[in-house]
């Protein structure tokens, strides 16, 4: 390795940085080997660990990206753990815009005319080495969930699992829009009588906390509620761009 290539850290940093853009933006390897003036076997080896990145090679990306690469590279050292191949091998640099609090908001289960208004924080957690998420401000706080996200790079869409002792809850949602919104369902048990239990669907989305001034509140939501036409219409947009399909 000469002194212009990059470390296994640095590179396995970068690599999940360069394919998570892609992802994001919908190129192709070969467009970017294009725009970068590369081969694109230097693009393919170096993503997959085969060859290291070397100085000249990041620069040109860095110029087709119009990202600074370099940057991830100066904090591979403390940054560069990846989470594990189940979650979809990402370093926190590739997935640090997910971090935040988000207004979480689905169907009322108990009044379908309602929606039900909750917090999720999503966050990197440097023990697990990945990004986790928790809820809040639920009025069942016993039924409030924790679990890890999963981003793979190849479907586009961020996954939050919750996985105890064996009983999960899933929900998919797509990639931010431009002001951070994320549209998707949400797969759960509804709590029924006694020790009833029913699989149940639904859109949900997630929104900034941030976007919100004076229109913030948690709990069930009734239709005469001054921020109920606003949260209805996030989630009638789940269905209606469609972000979700559902098939009866």
């Amino acid at each position: 390795m000469s002194d212009d290539d990059l470390s296994a850290e640095e590179n396995r940093a970068i690599s999940s940085v360069i394919r998570e853009e892609l992802a994001r933006r919908r190129l192709t390897r070969q467009h970017l080997a294009d725009k970068a003036k590369i081969s694109l076997s230097t693009i393919e080896k170096a993503l997959s660990g085969q060859r290291p990145f070397t100085l000249a090679t990041v620069v040109r990306i860095e110029e087709a990206l119009l990202l600074p690469l370099r940057k991830v590279k100066t904090q591979a050292i403390s940054e560069a753990a990846l989470a594990p191949q189940s979650l979809g091998s990402y370093s926190r640099p590739a997935v640090s815009w997910l971090e935040g609090d988000y207004l979480t908001l689905r169907a009322s289960f108990s009044d379908p005319a309602g929606i039900y208004s909750y917090l999720t924080e999503i966050k990197w957690d440097s023990a697990l080495s990945h990004l986790v998420f928790r809820e809040s401000e639920r009025i069942d706080a016993q039924f409030k969930q924790d679990g890890s996200v999963s981003v793979p790079h190849q479907s586009g869409y961020i996954y939050l699992v919750t996985n105890k002792m064996g009983q999960y809850r899933l929900i998919i949602l797509s990639r931010p829009m431009i002001s951070g919104e994320m549209y998707g369902l949400i797969t759960t048990l509804q709590s029924g009588r006694g020790t009833l239990l029913t699989p149940v669907s639904t859109p949900l989305v997630l929104v900034p906390v941030k976007n919100f001034e004076n229109e913030l509140q948690f709990g069930k939501v009734a239709p005469e509620s001054p921020v109920f036409g606003r949260y209805q219409a996030l989630l009638k947009r789940a269905i209606e761009e469609p972000f979700v399909m559902l098939i009866k």
